[in-house]
């Protein structure tokens, strides 16, 4: 599945970005709201976008950055209820909410017990949780497992992981991990990777990976790894 990241101030913008989504051949979109100004954060806002997505799915974010910056983890999840209530598809919970962690990923019992807590409502609001964890760095395959399987522990449809990657033969380790995930994960997972990830991020769901994140174009607020629609397409249509 081909995702369409939408990162944008506006409604307007993000209204833009997934028409010429879809003209490329978008299977699905992500919506970025930390990324919304303030202003246009309502239920209306939210239900016009999710109907104008028609028919594919929405994968929605609510991270600590952008305009969200200063807000709490109490205050995000209730948020992201709030995407799920108003037809969000899939709600990105991250790894150390209610308890910011390097690498995203917290073993506070009371965090993790308000975690499951927060994923059994997204669920009841008939949303999916894909749980996320940006190590951001190279981590061993032992590590990126324990990481997967307590994601799946808690609770997630998908697990995602995104860890890093500075020379070729770490991108090629990177590749073995997703055929271990694979293997030993009893639900879909998504493992990317930063810095050396060109490999992973447009073959990844040819070995492994349930999607693809890509962008339109590299505008502004884009995520640079992320690589074009047209490019993943392409790559993807003629593996297969």
């Amino acid at each position: 599945m081909l995702v369409s990241m939408l990162q944008a101030y506006t409604p307007e913008r993000v209204l833009e970005l997934m028409e010429h989504s879809r003209a490329e051949g978008a299977d699905a979109f992500g919506m970025q709201f930390c990324r919304m100004k303030k202003e246009y954060r309502a239920r209306e806002t939210y239900k016009r976008l999710f109907a104008a997505a028609g028919d594919y799915p929405v994968y929605v974010t609510n991270y600590r950055q952008g305009e969200n910056a200063g807000k709490s983890d109490d205050i995000l999840a209730r948020e992201l209820c709030e995407l799920a209530e108003c037809g969000a598809t899939l709600c990105d919970v991250m790894g150390d909410y209610f308890d910011r962690t390097e690498g995203e990923m917290t073993y506070d019992e009371r965090a993790i017990e308000k975690q499951m807590a927060l994923i059994d409502e997204i669920h009841s609001a008939g949303a999916e949780v894909v749980m996320s964890s940006h190590v951001l760095k190279y981590t061993p395959a032992e590590q990126v497992l324990a990481i997967a399987l307590e994601h799946q522990r808690r609770g997630a449809d998908i697990c995602k992981i995104v860890t890093g990657a500075s020379s070729m033969e770490e991108q090629i380790e990177n590749l073995r991990i997703v055929t271990l995930l694979k293997n030993e994960l009893d639900i879909p997972f998504l493992f990317l990777s930063g810095g050396e990830s060109k490999i992973l991020r447009r073959i990844g769901g040819e070995v492994g990976c349930c999607m693809y994140l890509c962008v339109h174009e590299h505008d502004e607020l884009a995520t640079a790894a992320q690589p074009l629609i047209s490019e993943v397409r392409a790559i993807r249509d003629n593996l297969r």
